[in-house]
């Protein structure tokens, strides 16, 4: 069965969906790889490592895609190489398919089973697959080193012949993945942490980082079964900016995750609360490409709001390109591993499992997963 992997093509995506180590595993299990000319540049893997693990180097992209059972992506297709799969083909990438109907619908109709990976559910048997939580662990951590960078103050506390330096005070707002990985790199960098989440359960992982948890009574609250928050109600959001506002006020850093699977990011940092903060203070809204956590944020951009910078940078974990293509490689190489029938030589996606249930949107030539048939309405079903 041959695999392919083509060179990214999005905007300022540094990321490769296979590293040569991928590949040597993905060979040593029975597959064909090629990889199109270039495909790991940016993260450090040369065409050289590709072919030394195994792996054909091509120029031609159009014929790669037409020629490969199986296409492995971090970003979504473009609409015009949708017409370059094999019919029957397995696509697996990032689609995004909540926002991306007609992309999804495209698939379906080239008769492609697509794998979207932020649709891993998020299990104990597929934490090995979990690209979502793997990339976000990482964005966290960026969101810290963006913070250093931009701030005007160290972030330990340094006892000196001149004075004692306070340690920056660090607000983390959102403590899944990326916000744990955020507080914990705060805290080795010395600074005082401090962070809020609306799902009290994971107050104990706050404390057994050093930070402290800040308790604001929402209500009823909670997590869906897959771990994520269940979105507020517009009275528990005002709840949450009011217990907000105080600390906001008083940190020098203020890095926010929150954000709801599928749905646009809450807004949860009003221009009143970063007004608050002294100059030379710094905001990171990680959720600014999904609608933003904080008003004034732009996606992209670095925005000077009365001295407070709002930094907006999307796509974090291209930031760390080579760790983040590393564990995203090993997420596509192990999904790939969970499905195949090496007696028969081939891939065994039977919806019936819990992980092919969760992250297979499209199969024989109608879309498949539940969640999407039920957003989308009236769809073409293969059954």
């Amino acid at each position: 069965m041959q695999i392919g992997a083509p060179k990214e093509t999005w905007p300022g995506e540094l990321r490769a969906a296979l590293t040569p180590a991928a590949v040597r595993k993905l060979k040593s299990a029975g597959f064909e790889v090629a990889v199109e000319a270039g495909i790991g540049a940016a993260a450090g893997y040369l065409d050289p490592d590709y072919a030394d693990a195994g792996a054909a180097v091509s120029g031609d992209r159009a014929g790669l895609l037409g020629a490969s059972d199986i296409v492995l992506r971090v970003r979504k297709p473009a609409a015009d190489e949708l017409a370059l799969l094999k019919s029957g083909a397995l696509h697996i990438s990032f689609l995004d398919a909540f926002n991306e109907r007609a992309l999804v619908e495209g698939l379906a109709a080239r008769g492609v089973t697509a794998i979207s990976m932020e649709m891993i559910p998020r299990t104990t048997t597929a934490q090995k697959l979990d690209a979502l939580s793997s990339q976000a662990s990482l964005a966290g951590y960026v969101t810290v080193i963006l913070a250093a960078a931009h701030s005007r103050k160290i972030f330990p506390m340094m006892m000196t012949p001149a004075g004692t330096i306070a340690p920056s005070r660090v607000f983390v707002i959102g403590a899944g993945v990326a916000g744990l990985q955020a507080i914990a790199t705060a805290k080795r960098l010395g600074a005082r942490v401090e962070a809020f989440d609306t799902r009290p359960v994971v107050a104990e992982q706050v404390r057994s980082l050093g930070a402290k948890f800040v308790e604001i009574d929402l209500g009823e609250i909670g997590q869906t079964e897959q771990g994520y928050a269940k979105e507020l109600t517009p009275e528990q959001l005002d709840r949450q900016r009011e217990g907000q506002k105080r600390i906001i006020a008083q940190s020098d850093v203020v890095i926010t995750t929150a954000q709801v699977f599928g749905r646009p990011a809450p807004r949860i940092v009003t221009a009143d609360m970063v007004a608050g903060m002294a100059p030379g203070s710094v905001v990171i809204d990680m959720a600014a490409e999904s609608g933003g956590n904080v008003e004034g944020s732009v996606p992209n951009e670095v925005v000077d709001a009365g001295g407070v910078k709002i930094v907006g940078l999307g796509n974090l974990p291209s930031e760390v390109c080579r760790h983040a293509s590393d564990m995203y490689a090993a997420n596509l190489a192990n999904l790939l591993g969970e499905f195949w029938d090496a007696e028969n030589g081939a891939l065994n996606l039977d919806r019936d499992n819990e992980i092919a249930a969760g992250c297979v949107i499209t199969q024989g030539g109608g879309i498949v997963n539940a969640a999407i048939q039920s957003l989308y309405g009236n769809v073409q079903n293969s059954e």
